[in-house]
């Protein structure tokens, strides 16, 4: 006689296949603009290097926005918890819901030689905190809205999430080892961000075509002129 709630291989086959399968860990894309990226490339001494090493392309005077997405290794989607009280009426003690808090997003990216993902968020964490004079920015300078997808095998998305003004609080420290010699150097940043939203396969796509073409705004004609000018 077989448990009405099945308890054989063929039986959880058969869920895993009802819902489409397992989902994949390494199917992902994330979608950001970070406010200090611009179109233009001001980067002057990394060009010359570049130019000396014999590396150098005209491609790189422009940052590519999608560099962000493809460059990144791994990510996690936000997590929430429910903050309680502690009430006891008559007997046991029961937990009474009053808020809840979100759980920072961590982010690992794969640095280029030209350290192309740390130099832009060396301008980000710039553009929260100005370090020079000491003082912190308005919140709409520094940011975003960053749009998280799990992605099916076909690399549509399922399941998404929006982080809404979301920006680093930390730029992990990168470790040199001589003796890794072909391992690939990694950066970790950690994102906070004020509230999230979860989103279906349909809205967040949306989402990622809005972010994108907020990030091709933030990548206007002010930006390009501005960056011209700081190079005279």
């Amino acid at each position: 006689m077989s448990s009405i709630l099945g308890n054989s291989i063929n039986d959880l086959k058969a869920s895993i296949g009802k819902h489409g399968g397992l989902a994949q860990t390494n199917r992902f894309a994330i979608y950001m603009q970070p406010p200090a990226a611009s179109l233009l490339n001001l980067d002057l001494q990394g060009s010359v290097v570049a130019a000396l090493s014999g590396n150098f392309k005209v491609g790189n005077l422009i940052n590519d926005p999608r560099d962000m997405t493809l460059l990144c290794e791994s990510c996690t989607l936000p997590g929430r918890q429910i903050t309680t009280i502690d009430y006891q009426s008559v007997r046991q003690s029961i937990k009474i819901p009053y808020g809840y808090f979100n759980e920072d997003v961590t982010f690992t990216y794969l640095l280029t030689q030209d350290y192309y993902v740390k130099k832009i968020f060396d301008k980000w964490v710039d553009a929260v905190i100005d370090t020079k004079n000491y003082r912190a920015r308005y919140q709409n300078e520094y940011a975003t809205d960053v749009v998280i997808q799990q992605l099916d095998k076909q690399n549509l998305p399922v399941y998404g999430v929006k982080l809404l003004k979301a920006y680093p609080v930390s730029v992990n420290e990168i470790t040199l080892n001589n003796s890794e010699e072909n391992s690939p150097q990694k950066l970790s940043v950690t994102m906070t961000f004020e509230d999230f939203v979860i989103e279906g396969a349909v809205t967040s796509a949306i989402s990622s075509v809005k972010t994108a073409i907020g990030g091709i705004k933030n990548l206007g004609l002010d930006n390009l002129t501005s960056g011209f000018k700081s190079l005279f």
